[in-house]
Formats: structure tokens, sequence, C-alpha cells
């Protein structure tokens, strides 16, 4: 088989960058390890900044979006029985925060590669990358373990497989860096179904540890907690949930959360992860394969969908006038933004979680962060006009 990019993972990522590229008229073919299936029924977060909100309305898939999502003019902080309110639509000169679940962004997407004939090898196995420096890199795999292997043979290869996909280790360990941060707290998270507790996200820091209350719709909410990552799910009942997320969550102004029945539970460790350059020969990663962050930034999938807006501008660049340049620039213009989002997301990170190994004075150190975040209007818009996303650079 033939393509101009081979795109490998099916993700925000590899889904944006072939849906960009079909607008474009570039050819591309997605390999995915998962079913459409699994891919869809995966559950996971999404709070959208308001540019990829812009991005996904451009090329036509926001439809959903704009009937489902719940856009919020801004969000909570709670510290010392305290809720303290971020106005980010005032802040930030009329931006939204728009909470719209991971897995429905990628049904959309994945429904319109295949309206306009998107290729999409879903269930492909023992991916592999080859001559990669070569001006004929290829992607080999079979579908079924007795398939019969296949080529794609590219003019680029797109890396879009995540953290442990086969991209980021293709690179020569000699010709790439990796900087990586692990934090000493996970995410319990919890769906439960029951009305909504409140109308915006609620960021809580409380002495027992880090809360998150979310929505995914007027039915259905996500809760988190703050726990040991190494810690056992059998150790956390219903109950003892409860307990906790009442505990943390409590106000002077008599907030009332709201219990519904618990029908999903996980446990997420949390860390940082940089991979520099994020090019080589004519593989390019995106998203997941290139760089992490812990999830209390928000910034995941709006990185991915940077990410991708750069790497689609720099094929078109290459196709339409056969310029390189831009293409060669690639990790260099993608890493500024890249390292601004790690910056924001350790940021509230540790501002906002109970650290084991923090002392009376960095505990107090915190509070004076909060207290300064929610008092003064300059620190105001510098939290704001990040979280909601800092103009895209190319």
């Amino acid at each position: 088989m033939r393509t101009q990019v081979g795109i490998i993972g099916a993700g925000p990522a590899g889904l944006l960058l072939s849906h960009l590229l079909y607008l474009q008229g570039i050819e591309s073919v997605i390999v995915e390890t998962r079913s459409r299936e699994e891919i869809e029924e995966t559950i996971r977060a999404g709070v959208l900044e308001q540019g990829t909100v812009d991005l996904l309305n451009a090329i036509g898939v926001g439809e959903r979006l704009n009937k489902e999502g719940h856009f919020h003019e801004g969000f909570e902080l709670l510290f010392q029985r305290k809720r303290h309110r971020i106005h980010v639509h005032e802040l930030t000169g009329g931006k939204y925060i728009t909470v719209y679940a991971q897995h429905e962004v990628l049904k959309d997407l994945i429904s319109a590669r295949l309206q306009t004939g998107g290729q999409i090898r879903f269930q492909a196995e023992q991916v592999s990358l080859h001559d990669l420096d070569s001006e004929r890199p290829k992607i080999r795999f079979r579908q079924g373990s007795d398939g019969e292997w296949q080529d794609i043979v590219c003019d680029f290869i797109a890396g879009c497989d995540g953290f442990h996909g086969p991209s980021r280790p293709s690179i020569p360990a000699a010709r790439r860096t990796e900087y990586q941060k692990l934090y000493p707290f996970g995410w319990l998270g919890i769906l439960i179904q029951a009305p909504s507790s409140a109308p915006e996200l609620i960021y809580a820091r409380h002495e027992r540890g880090f809360a998150l209350v979310s929505t995914r719709s007027p039915e259905i909410q996500r809760l988190y907690l703050q726990v040991d990552p190494r810690d056992d799910l059998a150790n956390w009942s219903d109950d003892r949930i409860w307990t906790e997320l009442h505990a943390r969550l409590e106000t002077d102004d008599g907030f009332q959360l709201i219990e519904g029945p618990i029908f999903q539970k996980n446990i997420v460790s949390m860390r940082s992860f940089v991979c520099d350059p994020m090019q080589y020969g004519r593989l390019f990663l995106a998203g997941d394969a290139a760089h992490i962050v812990p999830p209390t930034g928000a910034k995941g999938l709006n990185l991915a969908a940077a990410d991708v807006q750069v790497l689609a501008r720099g094929f078109s660049l290459y196709y339409r006038s056969n310029q390189r340049d831009y293409l060669d620039r690639y990790s260099e213009i993608c890493l500024r933004r890249v390292w601004k989002a790690e910056r924001f997301s350790r940021f509230m990170t540790t501002m906002l979680h109970r650290d084991e190994q923090h002392s009376p004075f960095d505990q107090r150190l915190q509070l004076a962060e909060l207290e300064y975040l929610t008092s003064s209007r300059a620190a105001s818009v510098s939290l704001a006009e990040n979280y909601v996303g800092l103009p895209l650079e190319f």
C-alpha cells in the first residue's frame, strides 16, 4: 500500500491529523491496534480549550459537541472551606471552558473520517516502523494473528500512538532526550449516576488531599479523589469514597454534594513527560507519544490538537510548494507550547495536592498561592488565560 502520510494511532491526535489532511487534499491511512468499539467505549475525561473547540467547529465535527457539551464561564477553587470563582469568560475576553468527554470527541472524528472515505485499519497487530531516515519510510503490521503482513509505504509517518506505542522507541535512544517527573499521588476517579452538584468544575485543596467535582452529562457525573497511586481499589468501598469526598468538599456556605450509584472506579498515577525532539527523519510524534501532563491542568487532548495543527500546516507547505523548512522546525514550534503547558500543569498539581513530604512551611505556601490567585486580578488573569489555552503559535 502507498500513501502520503501514514498515521499510527486513532486517538485524538491521529484522527484530528487525518481529517485536517483530508481537508487539504492530502492522503493518509491510520493504523490502530484497538477495535472501533474499544476506542469509543473507553470513557475518558475531556476539558477542551477554546482553541480546540474552535478547531472542531472549523473542520465540521462540532455539531454534537455544541448540542451536548457543557460550556462553562469559570471554575471554582475551594480551600479553607470557602469557594472562590475564577471567571475565565470575563478574564479572557469571552472564552469558555468546554466539558465534553474525550470518547465523544473520538466518536465524532471516527464518524467524520469514515463518512469521507478515510482509511482506518483497526485491530492491527505487531505494528512496527522501518526506514525512518529514508525517503520511503514504512509501517508494517498484520490484522489478526493469522493475517498476512502488510506494509504501508509513506512519504512521512505521524506517531500518534500514545506513551506506550512503538513510535517513540523507534527513534534511536542516542537521538532523543526524555524528561520525566513522577508525582507521589494519583487520582481515584468515579462515575456516578446523579444530577450535577455544581454548575462548574470545583478544584478543592484540603488537608486530607485533593478533590475534583466535574460533569459528563445531566445524569452522569465524574468525581476524583487524591490517593496513593499504588493503592488497591479494593480498599475503597463506596462508603469510604463518599466519606472522603464530603470531608474534602465541605464549605461554610453549605455546599451539598449529591450522591448516586457508583458504576465505575479507577486509579491513575500522575506524571510529567517530554520527548525532545518530537521528530526523527520522516517520523513526527504528536500527542501523548511525545508528552504527558498530569490531568490537573486539563491539557492532554488540547496539546495533541495543537501538535497536529502545526504538523498539518507543515505537510501542506511541503505538498503545495515543496517547502520543508517548516516541517524541520516542527519540534521547535511545538515544544515551546508543550513546556508552557507542562509548567502550568505542574503548578496546578503542586498547589492543590497534599504531599507527605510537605513541611508546615510548604503547606502555608500553598495557601498563600491560592489566596493570591483569588484576590489579585493580575494573578487571576494569568490563571484563566493558561487554563483556557494560550494562543497557538505557528
